[in-house]
């Protein structure tokens, strides 16, 4: 038979063959209706599903209110838009949407084969940005390499700078309450939805780790304390959050003083119904604002800048509950990067330990015994130690007193592509692509195979945490918990690798200590 007749008659034969079934989008089913995802090789993701209501009109400036169900299935493939905020320029975790006051949604990431009621450990991302940027949708938050370690990983929105802080008097009589706090009440909803729908998923709701960075990480110390998030975790990663109150939390009349001039700024006098209509009714525009740093310490301030003593949602500042034990009995890993930086308003060296009050001169022998550090490093290693690896320990050792464990750990990696740029060390948020393992998508080509080493070493203890309560487990270096003898410390290395010991930064941690008790006096 002729080469051309051979072709026809195979081409007739596979005509004949019926086409292939197309892969059926992975489904669950949730309170309010049934969602479909994608799959993703070993993964299925489910993408921008609803949690709460969309906080528009009436819902603005309103506790969560719940999502209508729907009937058929809803598409889960696209994230929901990340909250209306500015983008900070150069963000380590830029956002992939455009951000929208219609925010309130959460992803789900699982093994493709885990079926209903297969009890995984579960994971939730709470991400930072001093509460006033951040999202879901960044590429290094991607979920995919916790679901292919068999355990389901859950991020979520919450809202941001005056959506997610405002306090008003037209607010509280509307509420029959103060408030204040939403973007804790969202963290909560959230939560709670996790607890309702993550069976569904493969995920077991007894079994819910919290983690976050930055804010993020601050907003996980504070659910340890707020009682309405009791018991909707059993696991706790703060990452950079601090453990005192790295935000200062406002008493209610002034953050409701906050809310008049922000009022007042807008053409809105009056402080009752027609008042907040008026308030509702502005452009998201303009409740986002341009500048929200400089509307918090503007004279007067229109942005209360984070949490408020509201009294059921935020009862007192963080570290006030736990040193009145009033935190949740659940274990925490806890810490820091090592060129981590507060906030100072110090000019030069001598008013920077003259901050301190009477710990300065101590400080000074500690941190500059010769004087010779460069003023910029001096200030970044002492804010540092001041704002996030002293309150790591605080919550390390109000964990122990609540009889459950604690791993503290300073992350010292830095990406091969980048150490000629951060020679002083892992600058704040660089640990994320690694705890996440998605350095690939952070550095690109660039990414090394040392670079992808440190991040499976990261990865590798917090699965296990939130699988055991335990970061150890096979081929990591060894974590001794955090006890107030040993006061163990796990250090990152710059050689991808780990190492513990006796913290060697404690005798400074303990003048840190000092001056914030002498601070905190009234």
């Amino acid at each position: 038979m002729p080469r051309n007749a051979l072709v026809s008659a195979a081409a007739v034969t596979l005509l004949a063959l019926p086409a292939p079934a197309a892969a059926k989008s992975p489904e669950a089913m949730t309170a309010q209706g049934k969602v479909a995802g994608t799959q993703e090789q070993s993964v299925a993701i489910f993408r921008g599903i609803p949690f709460a209501a969309p906080p528009l009109g009436e819902n603005r400036w309103r506790s969560p209110q719940p999502v209508k169900p729907w009937q058929g299935v809803r598409q889960a493939t696209a994230f929901g838009h990340d909250c209306m905020q500015t983008p900070f320029p150069g963000d380590e975790a830029p956002l992939r949407t455009t951000p929208a006051e219609d925010c309130l949604y959460l992803n789900v990431w699982k093994p493709a084969a885990a079926k209903k009621g297969a009890k995984l450990p579960v994971v939730v991302w709470i991400y930072g940005g001093a509460f006033i940027t951040g999202g879901t949708s960044p590429a290094i938050y991607d979920g995919s390499a916790f679901a292919r370690n068999d355990v389901v990983f859950v991020s979520l929105n919450y809202r941001l700078g005056r959506f997610g802080f405002f306090s008003h008097p037209a607010l509280s009589a509307e509420a029959a309450k103060p408030v204040g706090n939403f973007a804790m009440e969202d963290q909560v909803a959230a939560l709670q939805w996790v607890r309702a729908n993550i069976a569904n998923f493969g995920g077991d709701p007894a079994k819910v780790t919290i983690i976050g960075e930055s804010a993020g990480g601050t907003a996980v110390i504070n659910l340890m304390a707020m009682p309405s998030a009791r018991g909707l975790f059993s696991g706790a990663i703060a990452m950079s959050g601090g453990g005192r109150s790295l935000l200062p939390t406002a008493p209610m009349a002034k953050g409701e003083r906050v809310g008049v001039d922000f009022a007042a700024k807008n053409g809105i006098a009056d402080t009752g119904p027609a008042g907040l209509a008026a308030m509702r009714a502005l452009p998201a525009e303009a409740v986002r604002g341009t500048n929200l740093f400089a509307d918090r310490f503007a004279s007067p301030p229109t942005y209360v800048g984070g949490y408020v003593a509201e009294g059921s949602v935020v009862t007192a500042p963080s570290d006030t509950l736990m040193d009145a034990g009033k935190i949740a009995p659940v274990p925490v890993m806890i810490g820091m990067t090592s060129a981590d930086g507060g906030i100072s308003f110090a000019q030069d060296k001598d008013a920077l330990f003259a901050s301190f009050g009477a710990q300065g001169p101590a400080l000074r022998q500690a941190y500059d015994p010769d004087g010779k550090a460069e003023f910029r490093d001096l200030s970044r290693a002492l804010t540092g130690d001041q704002y996030m690896a002293e309150p790591a320990r605080f919550v390390a050792r109000h964990a122990l007193a609540a009889g459950q464990s604690a791993f503290v750990y300073r992350f010292g990696y830095v990406a091969q592509a980048k150490r000629a740029e951060w020679k002083a060390g892992a600058p704040h948020a660089t640990d994320i692509p690694y705890f996440f393992n998605t350095v690939d998508a952070r550095y690109g080509t660039a990414t090394t195979d040392q670079d992808r080493k440190a991040a499976n070493l990261a990865h590798g203890y917090v699965v296990n945490f939130a699988k055991s309560a335990n970061p150890n487990g096979k081929g990591l270096p060894a974590w001794p918990a955090y006890t107030l003898n040993g006061q163990a410390l796990l250090q990152h290395t710059i050689d991808a690798s780990a190492v513990s010991s006796a913290d060697p930064f404690s005798k400074k941690l303990d003048l840190l200590e000092a001056a914030a008790a002498q601070l905190a006096r009234p």
